[in-house]
């Protein structure tokens, strides 16, 4: 069985996209790092300087940037998200 690749999630506590992805993740089973950058400045920095987007949710499956929650399911519905990260897509 593969190691699942590292998956960082930078978002925000009431983003309702940020939630979706979070949610999206949970139902397939894949563990995440949650990086809520509200109320920390340097977490935003770091999110912008590994995007280049300011917007939230951004998403990092293997340290490489996916986007948000749109390119999420996207990824998910074509069977790429189980590919990225050696899961059985349901």
């Amino acid at each position: 069985m593969t190691a699942t690749p590292g998956i960082d999630i930078y978002g925000t506590e009431f983003c309702s996209y940020c939630a979706a992805a979070r949610m999206l993740l949970k139902s397939r089973g894949l563990p995440y790092n949650d990086i809520k950058i509200s109320n920390d400045p340097e977490a935003r920095r770091e999110m912008e300087q590994r995007s280049g987007r300011r917007s939230v949710p951004q998403i990092f499956i293997g340290g490489q940037p996916i986007g948000g929650f749109d390119e999420l399911c996207e990824l998910d519905e074509s069977g790429e998200l189980a590919r990225l990260t050696g899961s059985q897509p349901e």
